[in-house]
């Protein structure tokens, strides 16, 4: 493949400045669609260059990024934080990634009242936040 000097394969790029943890997790992404660039879906192959905005969607969440320096190679925290500016919204705080409906290991069969209690948490938690 023959790049231009300042670009890179965004499933390198996006492994390179530690968005992802391994480099077949960065192509399985790009395959699976969950990475743009501009707007735009691409494959594992397309390329990259300072100025664009790469949005990478994993574990629920959408990282938004903007590509400030190409690395064609994986770099330390420090310097991966260089290559990039983030943009991306906030994580959720840890309440809310608690998952609705546990119950404690031994607990028996939910009686009635618990599975009415159960739909209504879980009714409040799919509707869209209107405020």
């Amino acid at each position: 493949m023959a790049a231009e000097e300042g670009s890179v394969r965004v499933d390198v790029w996006i492994w390179s400045v530690r968005l992802v943890k391994t480099r077949s997790q960065a192509t399985n992404a790009c395959r699976a669609g969950h990475v743009r660039v501009n707007d735009v879906r691409v494959k594992p192959a397309s390329v990259v260059r300072p100025g664009d905005e790469v949005r990478v969607r994993l574990d629920g969440r959408e990282r938004i990024v903007v590509v400030q320096r190409i690395v064609r190679k994986r770099v330390g925290p420090p310097v991966a934080r260089e290559c990039l500016i983030d943009k991306s919204p906030p994580p959720p705080p840890r309440e809310a990634l608690i998952p609705i409906g546990l119950r404690e290991r031994g607990a028996g069969r939910p009686t009635k009242r618990d599975r009415r209690e159960l739909e209504r948490l879980r009714r409040q938690s799919a509707a869209p936040d209107v405020g």
